[in-house]
């Protein structure tokens, strides 16, 4: 790899968050601004509230403060909120939350809402902020209604699913939220198409940048972990590839 150590960027992927529930253990915790610690928890595959992933005050393992439905993913804000983003129908929604402000509930009011509910985010108080970015978003830089309250975050890497309209279109993107600038950043995958990869079986789980290169690496799930060109829209080399 030129210039680039592949061993590093393994061991810092292996930290970069994930997807609920497959990656829950990459999700970050947080202490609030009151100096409460909160944890996740992923509530195992059996039984009526199986792969939900709850966040809990660290002491308290009977109630939940906040629950999450497949795909969701949690994000620091600084300097003691917590953001979520998800897919919510052809949009990508972005909320944030006062963990401090979170009521807590009984794990029984969500069982069974996995399966039953098409919502990512199960909680008994409003965020704090909430907005969404439409999917259909051209390729290149676009101004966003970003909230103040996440406007201490500087980069989001958001991978996501991006309409092919042909077999060699791309059918992932990648949006580079700048949420202090107000900006968004559509990076079509172009070595992702339809053509050359199983869309949906094989998909772009969580990719970060590079602090030393500042180029996007990732993982693809059921193909490897890569490195892209220093466009960001292109294959550039394999970290490893999945047998």
């Amino acid at each position: 790899m030129t210039g680039i150590d592949a061993q590093r960027l393994r061991e810092t992927l292996a930290g970069v968050i994930g997807p609920a529930p497959w990656y829950w253990e990459t999700f970050p915790s947080l202490r609030s601004l009151a100096d409460q610690h909160f944890v996740w928890t992923h509530h195992g595959e059996t039984g009526p509230i199986a792969h939900l992933v709850t966040l809990r005050l660290e002491q308290d393992s009977a109630l939940a403060r906040l629950a999450l439905n497949t795909y969701c993913r949690p994000f620091l804000v600084p300097p003691h909120f917590v953001g979520i983003w998800c897919p919510e129908g052809r949009s990508i929604r972005v909320t944030c939350f006062d963990p401090d402000q979170l009521k807590a509930f009984d794990l029984a009011e969500v069982a069974g809402w996995f399966k039953q509910s098409s919502d990512r985010i199960y909680a008994a108080t409003a965020p704090i902020a909430d907005f969404e970015i439409a999917l259909s978003l051209a390729p290149g830089t676009h101004k966003i209604d970003a909230p103040a309250e996440l406007r201490t975050v500087d980069e989001l890497i958001v991978p996501t699913s991006y309409k092919a309209t042909s077999n060699d279109d791309p059918a992932f993107a990648l949006f580079v939220l700048y949420l202090q600038a107000g900006l968004v950043e559509v990076l079509p995958q172009r070595w992702f198409t339809p053509a050359q990869y199983q869309v949906g079986r094989q998909w772009i789980t969580r990719a970060a940048r590079d602090p030393e290169s500042h180029r996007i690496f990732g993982e693809c799930f059921g193909a490897g972990t890569f490195l892209l060109e220093e466009d960001s829209c292109r294959l550039g080399e394999w970290i490893t590839r999945t047998p």
